[in-house]
């Protein structure tokens, strides 16, 4: 397979902007002459090997920033919005959404919010009783939970000063002591910890300062309400200030990012980031032996692998994502060239939904997406009993993956064959912009290709995909 050529003109022109430099001194400093910097800048040439080299010794700068980031997910966000009937046949080609979202971000993130505030509109007027529901949020407004989940999203899921500040808390502590330090946290502050089955998971009354957390929940449960907790009491200001700079639309939005932020710093705390970084590759990533050895949960260890992204200090870029037994995406973030729809379910080839069949199995898959990528997907599923006989259990299905030149470092590739182009699947992101001509599990037609449509003939599907 050809080597994509890197076209990273807006990163390329960021990392110059932030070293305070003209373009002829940074064309100087790293050797190229200034129209070829512009060039490079302005995307009429890819980055040269020179130049990311230059970037690396001149500058110290983590060269792998320049082909990571919100580009794709910017690309896929667009082909999916794009996929909406209202533009009809006029999509544009794949290459000219790649230029918006590389050499302008913000314009692209200005129309995926236009059409985010046309659908929710369109929505609302269909649906009266909906309009009515939502309490006077205005019109145009990303609903809170969207506009948080595209927060973490396009911030790669990794909150620097966040991640940081877990890490420090979590020291030279073991998954036990750990529990005791932040109970210790607590107590300073003068928190009063009790346990009653009948508070729910947590509950923290400010007035009597008493934490309440379940007397049935599994150790890792304790542990992270716990730490999420000290988060929204004990660093508070930094939260805030993490807060300030999202630039929220609705106060309802900030809560639920709160939320999120205090949920971040327990995972970070849980799951250090050094330590957790150097028992991924002691283990080769071996999901069960890292959840034995941080007390932590399988989906917890998922998570935290898709979050490995500091600079200078890199995990393999994993994506992650949890659906419901309706196939639905509950959670979701990528750090690799595989991203996910914004909305509804992933596609069914995928192994993810068949972990519900399987349950305590972990599943391997090796797949390939339409733009010739490919991937190692594990799937599990993930119950979480309500904890007594009456109380109902949620059942998930959690999907971790990587591009398969990573395959080696992962216990999951182990006697597979990465190098038989016939084991792998084929499988896409959503069906309107899966470009697959002859998927026998297609819902619907793909936007970008013409439909032949006989009465006289029927194969897998009611109409032909031209190819």
């Amino acid at each position: 397979m050809a080597k994509q050529k890197l076209y990273a003109g807006a990163k390329l022109r960021d990392m110059r902007r932030k070293l305070d430099l003209s373009q002829k001194e940074f064309a100087s400093k790293l050797g190229v002459s200034l129209p070829y910097l512009n060039q490079m800048e302005n995307n009429n040439r890819p980055v040269s090997a020179g130049v990311v080299l230059g970037l690396a010794q001149e500058f110290g700068i983590d060269v792998t920033e320049l082909s990571t980031g919100e580009t794709e997910r910017l690309v896929s966000d667009m082909r999916e919005a794009l996929a909406d009937p209202l533009f009809g046949d006029a999509a544009p080609p794949l290459a000219d959404l790649r230029l918006a979202a590389s050499n302008a971000p913000a314009l692209t993130h200005a129309f995926l919010e236009l059409h985010r505030a046309y659908r929710q509109t369109h929505e609302r007027l269909a649906s009266l009783d909906e309009a009515l529901g939502r309490g006077g949020q205005g019109p145009g407004l990303a609903s809170p939970w969207e506009e948080v989940r595209d927060f973490f999203h396009y911030c790669n899921n990794y909150i620097d000063a966040v991640d940081r500040a877990a890490e420090r808390f979590s020291t030279g502590a073991d998954t036990i002591s750990l529990r005791a330090r932040a109970e210790a946290a607590l107590d300073r502050i003068g928190v009063r910890l009790r346990f009653d089955e009948s508070a729910g998971l947590r509950h923290y009354d400010a007035e009597s300062r008493t934490l309440t957390l379940s007397n049935r929940a599994a150790p890792a449960t304790v542990a992270f309400q716990l730490l999420h907790q000290v988060a929204l009491l004990c660093h508070t200001d930094l939260i805030e200030a993490t807060l300030d700079l999202a630039r929220f639309q609705t106060a309802q939005a900030r809560d639920i990012a709160r939320i999120g932020m205090a949920n971040y710093f327990a995972g970070a705390a849980l799951l250090p980031y050094e330590q957790f970084l150097a028992a991924a590759q002691d283990t080769r990533h071996d999901l069960e032996r890292m959840s034995d050895h941080f007390g932590a949960s399988i989906e917890q260890v998922a998570h935290r692998l898709s979050t490995l992204q500091r600079t200078g200090a890199k995990g393999i870029p994993f994506f992650f994502v949890r659906v419901d037994q309706a196939g639905t995406i509950t959670k979701r973030h990528s750090a690799t060239l595989l991203q996910f729809a914004r909305y509804g379910g992933a596609c069914p080839l995928w192994n993810v939904h068949r972990a519900f069949e399987t349950p305590g199995r972990f599943l391997r898959q090796l797949a390939e997406t339409p733009d010739g990528v490919r991937y190692l997907c594990l799937a599990r599923d993930v119950s979480k009993p309500g904890g007594s006989f009456h109380a109902p259990v949620r059942r998930y299905a959690i999907g971790l993956g990587c591009e398969v030149r990573h395959a080696a470092a992962l216990v999951y590739a182990d006697d597979m064959d990465p190098s038989n182009a016939r084991a792998f699947e084929p499988i896409g992101i959503s069906c309107r912009i899966c470009e697959r001509p002859d998927c026998h599990q297609r819902s619907v037609p793909p936007l970008a290709r013409r439909l032949t449509i006989d009465a006289n003939r029927r194969g897998i599907l009611p109409y032909e995909v031209e190819r």
